[in-house]
């Protein structure tokens, strides 16, 4: 299968290295703005070759986008409008409502399989790509009822090969939920992030004493803005109603403590230990 990958960082590469170990890739076209990235995806040999849009949509069979959530609602309908019915776009967004509103009623729609796999590391670039990044993890396909059959059972065939278990959801479904488990994740460490550089400016001995619980936590504040800002502004309204109850929590916190009821702070930090029915 001869594919066009759009977008050959973090999550472009891992999949392209996992199709090449997978072998359901005879060639890998590379497209991305950055020529930088594009050379050391070459020189990785995450990609065989490099080209531009029009002469990898005519000569692939698969076309996956793995760019910012809004190169991707931009791009989209302009490549359903190139391919033909034989072809398969996949896209690899982390928001799903303001993509697909893009395309529909597109006469192409058919051909466009909705994904998202639920993978990533806090790093960006070719160079941050991994190979079995997506084994054992969640593949969520969105509105599938509306993706031709064939088109579908490409995106299956992968998602088996890697090992991704298949989860299926509505788009509006999807963004909610990402916006609780992944989203607010991200602001909480930003967040925190700003807090201890902020302490930091008087204090400058204080990263001395972090350790594993404060790396773990403040991890994804590493992750790139260029790919983040886009996912906020369209999933804003979700992120803004997991945000405020977020806020609202911590406000809890902090009443509780600065009344001193350590018996109220105690019930609270056994409440939440009930994620582990959830988290293993």
């Amino acid at each position: 299968m001869k594919i066009a990958l759009v977008g050959v960082g973090l999550i472009g590469g891992s999949l392209a290295l996992s199709l090449k170990k997978a072998k359901l890739a005879t060639h890998i076209i590379g497209i991305d703005n950055s020529a930088e990235h594009l050379a050391k995806a070459l020189e990785m040999g995450i990609v065989d070759s490099s080209g531009n849009m029009k002469d990898a949509l005519a000569s692939s069979d698969l076309i996956v986008l793995a760019v910012p959530v809004t190169a991707i609602q931009s791009l989209l309908p302009s490549i359903l409008d190139e391919i033909n019915d034989g072809q398969t776009v996949i896209e690899l967004g982390s928001t799903k409502k303001d993509i697909l509103q893009a395309v529909e009623g597109h006469p192409k729609r058919g051909r466009l399989v909705a994904s998202h796999p639920m993978a990533g590391t806090e790093y960006s670039g070719p160079e941050a790509a991994i190979e079995d990044l997506y084994k054992g993890k969640n593949m969520v396909f969105c509105d599938i009822t509306q993706t031709d059959d064939d088109a579908f059972e490409v995106a299956e065939n992968i998602c088996e090969a890697l090992e991704m278990n298949p989860v299926f959801m509505h788009a509006h479904e999807h963004d909610l939920h990402t916006a609780y488990v992944s989203h607010i994740s991200h602001i909480t460490s930003f967040a925190l992030a700003l807090t201890v550089l902020e302490k930091e400016k008087s204090q400058g001995r204080i990263f001395e004493l972090a350790s594993g619980g404060f790396e773990s936590t403040v991890r994804l504040a590493k992750s790139s803005a260029d790919m983040w800002i886009p996912i906020f502004k369209q999933n804003r309204t979700n992120i803004l109603e997991v945000l405020e109850e977020h806020i609202k929590q911590l406000q809890g916190i902090h009443r509780v403590l600065e009344a001193e009821d350590y018996d109220a702070l105690y019930k609270l930090i056994k409440q939440s230990n009930k994620i582990r029915r959830i988290i293993k």
